[in-house]
């Protein structure tokens, strides 16, 4: 097979009238199977392969602490007990926010832990 100037090949394409796109798509279409896309991307016309995997849920959380709001000496206190980090790890994260203080827990785990630090008043998410 010879070889094929592909910036010259692609200019030829671009350069097609609207006919003549339709004339090389069924040509294609007939001689190889292949159907353009909905987008008007090539796609193969192939045997059917297994099913792509369905969206998978998201078993680990990660909670995330945006604002200590005006309790901040309580909301040290609660990150403290939450990481087990000293008192004044516990301070640096704290005044560090937005900060992480569970990484990769489960859902109900993330979901306790965002409840305590927002009953003492601190602004949190779950992500």
């Amino acid at each position: 097979m010879a070889e094929v100037d592909i910036n010259a090949l692609g200019d030829q394409i671009a350069n097609l009238t609207l006919k003549q796109a339709k004339e090389l798509s069924d040509y294609i279409k007939e001689k190889y199977g292949i159907e353009p896309a909905a987008g008007g991307a090539v796609m193969m016309a192939g045997p059917a392969g297994p099913a792509a995997p369905a969206e998978v849920a998201q078993t680990e959380f990660d909670v995330v602490m945006t604002s200590f709001g005006d309790k901040k000496l309580d909301i040290v206190k609660i990150v403290k007990n939450l990481t087990g980090a000293s008192l004044m790890d516990a301070k640096k994260l704290v005044e560090g926010v937005p900060a992480k203080i569970k990484e990769k827990v489960s859902k109900e785990d993330a979901e306790k832990v965002k409840a305590e630090l927002t009953a003492a008043g601190a602004t949190v998410e779950v992500k």
